[in-house]
């Protein structure tokens, strides 16, 4: 059974929060890109809490049956892309975060807001 981007961004959020990532931002791609619905992009203050949130994510999406189709960059836990299909999930160390500021590359798109 696929799950709704809608839901597998929500489902990618919570598992951040349960690992008390910072920052947390969703983007809303649909009309911006034909790589994905969402880009959700937080960010962990250490190498350790970036794998705890990369690990948390691949597991709660495990758990709902939703297809990890890869992840990159856990090794070295500064830059962690978590290719959920429809849902890209970026995991940045915190200084990562500050040089790449992809939110800027993607300014065309609009911020979700979560209730």
């Amino acid at each position: 059974m696929a799950i709704h981007s809608d839901e597998l961004l929500k489902l990618a959020v919570a598992a951040a929060e349960e690992k008390k990532a910072v920052d947390i931002v969703a983007l809303n791609l649909k009309e911006v890109s034909l790589v994905a619905d969402y880009f959700l992009i937080c960010s962990g203050n250490s190498d350790t809490q970036v794998q705890a949130i990369t690990t948390e994510i691949k597991k709660q999406a495990d758990k709902r049956g939703a297809r990890v189709r890869g992840i990159e960059g856990a090794d070295s836990a500064r830059w962690v892309l978590i290719d959920l299909g429809d849902v890209i999930v970026h995991v940045f160390h915190r200084e990562e975060r500050e040089y790449y500021n992809i939110e800027r590359l993607w300014s065309d798109a609009k911020v979700v807001e979560f209730a």
